[in-house]
């Protein structure tokens, strides 16, 4: 089972007086990206917070956000004058701007990230514990989606491996063929310019099969089935993390194909390649989502 680059995930629960929102967005990335936003007062626990998230989720590019929905008990506040001034100055002449009431700018003001903090607030040792839990719990919900999308990922996988190899069929028929008519095309030609009796039928005949054996595409249609074989193979593994080895081994059958084309020589095997092209740029694409 494939698992997507692509999710969102959230938890809510409460944790001693306080009750939090956790959620988590990802989408695709080479590396492990995290952008957090989170309350003031967990702070102290951000490396922390990171460290799970990265363990749990592996590649991408995500976003989480924590939110303290609300808390139990009343406590002492304090109020970020500095960045509550900063704040005004920006909304009163955005509101100048745009003609606006500015009288409603205090309750906005208050509204504003890090203007209004608890006073020494932050989590003690078992509350930290169970907020993991919260964070967890985004992670799974996350990992559902993941696993949703990865279905529709494999699903059409399948189906792109499953035409490259029906146009390489058409290949596979279309080689004899394809020898006949360089080997008919070739005495046409000597007989057109050089004369029938004019060239040695024996040495022409040797000259051909050298030709052709230069021409052979038989080991890069065995190759290529090879790796659509292990292509699907990887897909049926159960592990994680498959995404980089299944662009590896397109990259492969993209060879294989490259030099189809390049000793081809036939323009109906020539359209079979342009067909196989176009399904391994489409799962290139897919295969960028792929975990």
């Amino acid at each position: 089972m494939l698992k997507s680059m692509t999710g969102f995930g959230r938890a809510e629960q409460a944790v001693g007086d306080k009750t939090f929102q956790v959620d988590i967005k990802s989408l695709n990335g080479k590396q492990f990206e995290l952008q957090l936003k989170l309350p003031g007062f967990l702070k102290p626990f951000e490396f922390s917070i990171r460290k799970l998230i990265s363990e749990k989720l592996g590649r991408g590019s995500l976003d989480c956000t924590i939110s303290l929905k609300q808390t139990g008990n009343a406590k002492p506040v304090s109020i970020n004058t500095d960045l509550a001034k900063a704040y005004y100055r920006a909304l009163a002449d955005l509101s100048n701007e745009l003609q606006l009431d500015p009288s409603n700018i205090l309750s906005t003001l208050v509204k504003l990230p890090e203007v209004i903090t608890p006073t020494g607030e932050t989590l003690t040792d078992a509350e930290w514990l169970e907020f993991q839990k919260v964070i967890l719990s985004a992670i799974e919900d996350l990992d559902a989606h993941r696993l949703n999308e990865g279905a529709s990922l494999e699903e059409d996988l399948l189906l792109r491996i499953g035409n490259i190899l029906r146009h390489q069929d058409e290949v596979v028929k279309l080689e004899p063929l394809r020898q006949v008519k360089i080997r008919e095309g070739i005495k046409k030609l000597l007989e057109e310019h050089v004369g029938k009796e004019n060239y040695d039928a024996n040495r022409l005949e040797q000259e051909l099969i050298y030709y052709i054996e230069k021409i052979d595409i038989t080991e890069e249609q065995v190759r290529l089935k090879n790796h659509c074989d292990y292509f699907r193979s990887i897909l049926r593994e159960t592990d994680e993390g498959k995404g980089k080895k299944l662009s590896f081994i397109l990259q492969e059958i993209g060879r294989e194909i490259n030099t189809t084309g390049s000793k081809a020589y036939d323009s109906t095997i020539q359209q079979c390649v342009v067909l196989m092209k176009d399904e391994l740029e489409k799962a290139k694409e897919q295969v960028l989502n792929v975990l």
